[in-house]
Parts: structure tokens; C-alpha cells; sequence
């Protein structure tokens, strides 16, 4: 029986350590190494590529936009799904179309949704600029102003998200049970109270699921920055993770880009570890 056991094991066992394990350990020794070349082989350097990193102007500028882009994207989208979830939850009319509206955006394909926001961003012709041409408003260059950009992926980002965190709180709700707001209307608990003190307190698992995923996501955007900035202007909407490809598959540097990757796993691994200790304790499980 045991041997049966491990065999079921095995092929989950071989993806993992092929897909997870094994890539994030080479990746941890490719960063000890300076690129080699057809020419010339790769060199044994240490911590020299961290040293790098550490003086690496582009690199810092790509963190500090990383924060402010997850600071501007996960609080927003989280309170936008909880309150997607609890208006969907209700008996409302055509309620599967409500439902369906706010998860469309999550379906769709990134490259799709950045070419439909340029319809939005993009300078005289975008949607955002008609609009403001109505109230004899001038327009601007959203996507080519440093002051703005940053904030046009944010406004992006949380419309495609919210409709993903919604589902798990919606899920999350409908498992709560019907018993206790029928004792809180007894007991006479307002809406607002009754949410704040039993149904928030009970979706607490959940809302550390959405927030470890939320920062997750907010660090591996790519697909946007293709269409729509290519990092610009003057590295002010670069994140962390497209910097990381630029320097992999633009610059041609893959030991710098493993040393960035390092950088940023052990980063997210701390923050992770620090909501799980952090939130445990306001955590009530069922």
C-alpha cells in the first residue's frame, strides 16, 4: 500500500521538482556566475552580481514603482471585490448577469485588455480625452507623462483583478451560515455591525488567500507594460518583473536577471511570511 501511495504521488512529485524546485535552485546558482557566451564560459563571480544590483539605478527606480503600484492596486481591488461580493450575494434581478459582468475582465486575455485601455489612454483620440474635449477640458498623454503613467496601470490593473477577488469572497460568503444573521436581527445588530464584527471576521481566511495573491500579481505584471509602455517614460511605469525580462532577453545578461529573480522571490517570501504572522491571529477558522 505504501508503495501504491508514493507511486500516486510520484507524477505530482515530478512537476513539482521539474517546474518549481529545480529552476529555483539553478536560478539561485546561475545568479553566483557572470553570463558566458559561445566564446567564452561562464565565470565563478560570488556575490558580485548582488553588489551590482544593489548599485543598480534602474533597479531601485523599479522597486519604488513596484511599491506604489502594489500599495495603489491591492487594497483597492480587494475592497472593490468585497463589496462586489457582498451586492452579488443578495437577491438581486438578473443577478447571474451582475454576477458575470464583474468577472468578464478577468477572462479576458492581457494583451487584450491593454489594447483596449489604449482606446482610453491614448492622447486627442482616447476616450478619456473625447470626454474631457466635452467640457472644454485640454487633453494629455497619460501613458507618455511620468506623473501619470504609473497611476493609468493601476486604474487597469484593479478593473481586471477585482472580478477575480470577488469570486473567492462570494464563495466565502455563500458558505457562511444563514443562522447568524438571523440570530443578529434578533439580538437587533445593524447591518454595518453585523458585517464588522461576524461576516468580516469570518472572511478573514479568505481575505489572506486574496491578499498574498493580490501582492503576488502585483509584482508579475508584464503583459501591459508590452503594449502600453515598454517601461516608459524614462523607466517611470518599469516593474520589477519586466525589468527582469528587459535584462534577460533585451540586454542579454541572464546571470543579472537570475541575481533580480532571487531578489524578488525572497522578497515576496518575507512579505509573505510576515501577512501569515501578521494575520494569523485575526484569522478565525471554521
Amino acid at each position: 500500500m505504501q508503495i501504491y501511495g508514493w507511486l500516486l504521488l510520484l507524477p505530482a512529485a515530478v512537476l513539482l521538482i521539474a517546474f518549481t524546485h529545480y529552476p529555483t535552485v539553478a536560478t539561485l546558482v546561475q545568479s553566483l556566475f557572470l553570463s558566458g557566451s559561445v566564446t567564452r564560459p561562464a565565470v565563478f563571480v560570488g556575490v558580485e552580481n548582488y553588489q551590482f544590483m544593489l548599485e543598480d539605478d534602474v533597479f531601485w527606480q523599479a522597486v519604488r514603482n513596484n511599491i506604489w503600484f502594489a500599495l495603489g492596486t491591492i487594497p483597492i481591488s480587494i475592497a472593490l471585490a468585497l463589496q462586489m461580493a457582498l451586492w452579488v450575494n443578495r437577491r438581486l434581478p438578473a443577478r447571474g448577469l451582475v454576477r458575470m459582468a464583474y468577472f468578464t475582465p478577468t477572462i479576458l486575455p492581457m494583451i487584450a485588455v491593454a489594447n483596449i485601455w489604449l482606446f482610453f489612454y491614448t492622447p486627442g483620440i482616447g476616450l478619456i480625452d473625447q470626454f474631457l474635449g466635452l467640457f472644454g477640458l485640454p487633453g494629455h498623454n497619460w501613458l507618455g507623462d511620468p506623473d501619470t503613467v504609473l497611476a493609468c496601470l493601476i486604474v487597469l490593473t484593479i478593473w481586471k483583478e477585482a472580478g477575480f477577488f470577488m469570486i473567492f469572497y462570494l464563495a466565502a460568503l455563500q458558505s457562511l451560515p444563514p443562522e447568524l444573521e438571523e440570530a443578529g436581527k434578533l439580538e437587533g445588530a445593524g447591518r454595518w455591525y453585523f458585517f464588522w464584527r461576524i461576516t468580516f471576521p469570518l472572511l478573514m481566511p479568505t481575505t489572506l488567500f486574496v491578499v498574498i495573491n493580490a501582492l503576488i500579481n502585483s509584482f508579475k505584471l508584464v503583459d501591459h507594460l508590452f503594449i502600453l509602455t515598454k517601461g516608459g517614460p524614462n523607466n517611470a511605469s518599469t516593474l520589477l518583473l519586466y525589468y527582469i525580462y528587459e535584462v534577460a532577453f533585451s540586454f542579454f545578461d541572464p546571470s543579472y536577471a537570475a541575481t533580480l529573480t532571487v531578489a524578488l522571490l525572497a522578497f515576496l517570501a518575507l512579505v509573505a511570511i510576515g501577512q501569515f504572522v501578521l494575520l494569523d491571529k485575526r484569522i478565525h477558522y471554521r
